[in-house]
């Protein structure tokens, strides 16, 4: 199998970040309509204006022959892209060249049962399943649409292909301030890691309903101390969580607070979108159209045009929570980015 060419220079942007971790946005589509995430009439993009699934892996090529070694499929809900499984067939390749070191997704867990196995032997080795409540009135609250039991048959198929689950937990003050033990619990009793997350002012729900449901991890944490001891570990993962370990359970609980205290100094990723835009943070508005270049048809234009939104990466986003309002609003929804 033909390699990469040896990479020339690593993607370094303004402040002295690597940016090895690129988040792929596949499509902009979801089968549930979370309340934090996305407004239950959406309007979705036309089809047309979609990279297609062949100009998605000539991206992600690119930013791996530059120094990209994680690659996050998102969405929307990655799983409903159709025809996906090619898209992981071809980036798969670049694991086996030893030039990717993981390829993961992001998925609401809705899909998981059908993709499962095959996502296994493509070489994806873990997956986050984004679960707020193991309550199924307070999940199709959440959720719109979901089904908590669709979810749990993915869980299910996704542990029994081997492959590793996390999962992510956005704190909602009000909504599942009552389930910390529980869902905690839970996860120990499946041997699945636990991350909680911090609602973020994105989409046009309004700024009030953040107000009310920002739950700071802070606050949280404490509440875990009441009932775990727990001891800070050292682990990164490439991404903006930071970890314990619940001493009781052995199990680790991570923590991503861009509010109450943001990850952006050691911030090493970026976003592409299901359009080919490309967001060098997730809280602020700034961005690159990689569509011209890459339809250049040579891959010289399309790294220029990379290395070129790179040196633009800015130091952090702006989201505050404090004095009562919020600051920083971004009006997209997280689906347009890709979390």
């Amino acid at each position: 199998m033909r390699s990469l060419p040896v990479m020339t220079a690593p993607l370094i942007d303004p402040f002295q970040r690597a940016v090895t971790y690129l988040r792929v946005s596949v499509t902009d589509r979801c089968d549930f309509r979370c309340n934090y995430c996305m407004s239950e009439n959406m309007t979705f993009l036309p089809k047309r204006d979609l990279l297609t699934l062949e100009e998605l892996d000539t991206v992600s090529t690119a930013f791996i022959r530059l120094g990209v070694r994680k690659l996050r499929i998102t969405g929307g809900e990655p799983l409903v892209r159709r025809n996906i499984l090619s898209y992981f067939r071809a980036t798969a390749r670049h694991l086996e060249s030893g030039a990717l070191d993981e390829l993961t997704l992001t998925t609401n867990g809705s899909q998981l049962h059908r993709f499962a196995p095959d996502l296994a032997a493509l070489g994806v080795r873990r997956v986050n399943i984004s679960l707020d409540t193991l309550d199924e009135e307070k999940f199709a609250r959440i959720t719109r649409w979901g089904r908590l039991a669709q979810v749990m048959r993915g869980i299910d198929a996704a542990q029994s292909a081997g492959l590793r689950v996390k999962i992510n937990t956005v704190a909602l003050k009000g909504l599942n301030e009552d389930e910390l033990f529980t869902l905690t619990d839970w996860c120990a009793s499946r041997d699945m890691d636990l991350t909680f997350i911090e609602v973020m002012p994105m989409g046009d729900m309004g700024e009030e309903d953040r107000l009310d449901q920002y739950w700071p991890l802070s606050d949280l944490r404490a509440q875990l101390a009441t009932r775990y001891t727990l001891t800070d570990l050292p682990d990164r993962t490439g991404g903006p969580a930071r970890y314990v370990r619940l001493e009781e359970t052995s199990q680790r609980i991570g923590f991503i607070t861009p509010l109450s205290h943001n990850f952006c100094e050691s911030c090493n990723r970026v976003r592409l979108t299901c359009t080919g835009e490309l967001y060098m943070c997730l809280g602020q508005e700034d961005r690159a159209d990689l569509r011209p270049a890459l339809r250049d048809r040579h891959t010289g234009p399309l790294e220029d045009a990379i290395r070129a939104a790179i040196r633009l990466k800015p130091k952090g986003h702006d989201f505050d929570y404090s004095r009562q309002e919020v600051a920083g609003q971004m009006p997209r929804h997280m689906s347009h980015t890709g979390g």
